[in-house]
């Protein structure tokens, strides 16, 4: 339940394929950026997730998951996930928790939510494209990796927006759900690697942009369904505005409307070629603030 175990099996096997899918450029150098060429995320958006092996931050995107961002801060401000376990996590692919059973059988006393497979864009949104395949558009939608249709196709459509949706590139945060779509509720998952064959199935709802490191240490299970024995676990997971000033971290990522975003993405471009895609693209980031509970 909350999330198949024939497609983690799946997952396994294909992730277990090209070794070039687990390599990452190194993060750039920001010793000689300018202060205007970094984005501080807002505090409503900023989930800090503190665990027995370190501190996760996720950027949260209302823009394309209102419903599933509006669940997240609600469980997490009254406490909901704290002490909650990692049940199921597989090496390569994905790391699960949200379930207050520990076994995947679990959810809130909440109702179920509606899927936020994709979103409608319009020409306000805060979307940068790095690239542009025959009939799409590849880029950012601040720190999470998008797929779109052409702006072009605005002036087509009747409320002159565009489909769009967030990839599961690494960090990708996805709301787990049984087959049924409209299913998910309080577990989710934060991508290890990644995994297109998720793209609009499972909602996604933010992304990693501090402790990468941290959800690919959590203790993964040897075994297909991921179950985990003797699981790390969750110690307090609040969005960062309900923080005491004191213990609010801030974070602040590469804007991707800057010069220096772009020239970021020409490199990953020419240094991949035909293999380019937009995960291959590492945002910096720095954080300032408080130290993990």
């Amino acid at each position: 339940m909350r999330f198949s175990t024939g497609l983690a099996a799946a997952a396994v096997m294909m992730l277990a394929g090209p070794a070039a899918w687990a390599q990452e450029a190194a993060p750039a150098s920001t010793a000689t950026f300018a202060a205007t060429e970094w984005r501080t995320v807002a505090a409503e958006n900023l989930l800090v997730i503190d665990t027995n092996k370190g501190r996760i931050l996720v950027e949260l995107a209302p823009e394309i998951a209102p419903g599933h961002v509006e669940r997240i801060r609600l469980l997490a401000g009254r406490g909901f996930y704290d002490g909650l376990v990692w049940h199921r996590v597989i090496d390569q692919f994905m790391a699960q928790t949200g379930d207050p059973l520990g076994t995947g059988d679990g959810q809130s006393p909440y109702p179920d939510l509606k899927a936020e497979f994709t979103f409608r864009r319009d020409g306000q949104t805060p979307f940068t494209a790095v690239a542009a395949p025959a009939g799409a558009a590849l880029g950012f939608l601040h720190s999470l990796p998008v797929q779109t249709q052409p702006d072009a196709l605005m002036a087509t459509t009747a409320d002159h927006k565009v489909h769009a949706w967030g990839l599961y590139c690494p960090g990708v945060a996805g709301m787990a759900r049984d087959e049924a779509p409209d299913s998910a509720n309080s577990q989710f998952f934060l991508m290890r690697q990644p995994y297109p064959a998720l793209d609009k199935r499972y909602t996604i709802w933010g992304r990693v942009v501090a402790g990468l490191d941290v959800v690919r240490a959590l203790k993964a299970s040897p075994n297909p369904d991921g179950i985990v024995t003797g699981p790390d676990r969750m110690t307090r997971v609040r969005a960062a505005s309900d923080l005491a000033e004191a213990e609010r971290p801030t974070v602040q990522v590469l804007d991707t409307t800057s010069a220096r975003f772009r020239a970021l993405a020409d490199a990953a471009r020419q240094a991949k070629g035909a293999d380019f895609s937009v995960c291959d693209i590492d945002l910096p980031v720095q954080v300032a603030g408080a130290a993990a509970a």
